[in-house]
């Protein structure tokens, strides 16, 4: 399994334990590039998480997706071994505030 696996791993397993509707769009020819790799919907708020390992970084198209859907009012996370800790309390935060 690869790092970026593990992670999404990870956080498939946090979203299970809240009890998140999620999914993980289909890449490659049949999806618009950018779209983050976890979308999903808590407390009737939308969730985007992109997931990263090691130094990984987004790329401009991923900047964008997440940027459109901060702008959208959604939550959009970039989520990697060093933050995956704080996704829980993230999404219970910001589903709050609403």
């Amino acid at each position: 399994m690869t790092p970026e696996a593990k992670v999404k791993k990870h956080v498939k397993e946090i979203l299970d334990s809240m009890g998140v509707y999620y999914f993980m769009p289909a890449m490659g020819n049949f999806g618009r590039a950018g779209i983050p790799d976890i979308i999903g919907c808590y407390n009737g708020r939308f969730v985007a998480i992109e997931c990263k390992a090691g130094k990984g970084k987004t790329t401009a198209l991923q900047d964008r997706e997440l940027a459109r859907i901060s702008n959208a009012d959604g939550l959009s996370y970039v989520i990697n071994e060093d933050n995956i800790h704080e996704l829980k309390e993230l999404i219970i935060w910001n589903t709050k505030q609403k």
